[in-house]
């Protein structure tokens, strides 16, 4: 065997090994390992398929559903896909302290799954929002902004 001949096996070689190992990266249990990104209306018209797996859920928060109880750290909410009173919503169950920008309003995105109670459990809630800044107002601290909120929020259930 001459070394040009050796060279060339060792490079188609090597290309079959790069090759077989991007296969394997690219279909080798890929679908264990997304996480799906559904509005509130397509999660629920998936029905039974929906329950179990983990999905990041994103809309908005129904304004007056935020229900905080500081001392459990138990955190619920209705998120909806726009504002509109008609739109769907779905109720998201929380085990954390929200986040400060959180509040009645915003868009969110959770992580987590859905329940067959209706439930949908996530274990990470994350807020969107703009990148504009505005300085807190009357010097008070930006971590009384969703505290605020939310006090409003049982005053205007009572």
């Amino acid at each position: 065997m001459t070394a040009e001949n050796r060279n060339r096996l060792i490079a188609l070689g090597a290309i079959l090994v790069a090759g077989a190992a991007l296969a394997w990266i690219a279909f080798g249990n890929i679908g264990e390992n997304l996480v799906y990104y559904w509005k509130p209306s397509e999660m629920v018209s998936q029905g039974e398929k929906a329950f179990g797996a983990t999905v990041r859920l994103g809309g908005v928060v129904v304004p007056g559903s935020v229900q905080w109880n500081p001392e459990h750290t138990s955190l619920t909410f209705l998120v909806a896909d726009t504002h509109a009173p008609e739109a769907v919503k779905v109720k998201v169950a929380c085990e954390q302290t929200p986040p400060q920008l959180f509040r009645e309003g915003i868009g969110v995105v959770v992580e987590g799954s859905y329940s067959a109670y209706q439930v949908f459990r996530t274990n990470r809630l994350m807020v969107n929002h703009s990148n504009e800044y505005r300085a807190p107002t009357d010097g008070g601290m930006p971590d009384d902004a969703w505290k605020k909120s939310l006090s409003q929020a049982d005053v205007e259930k009572t």
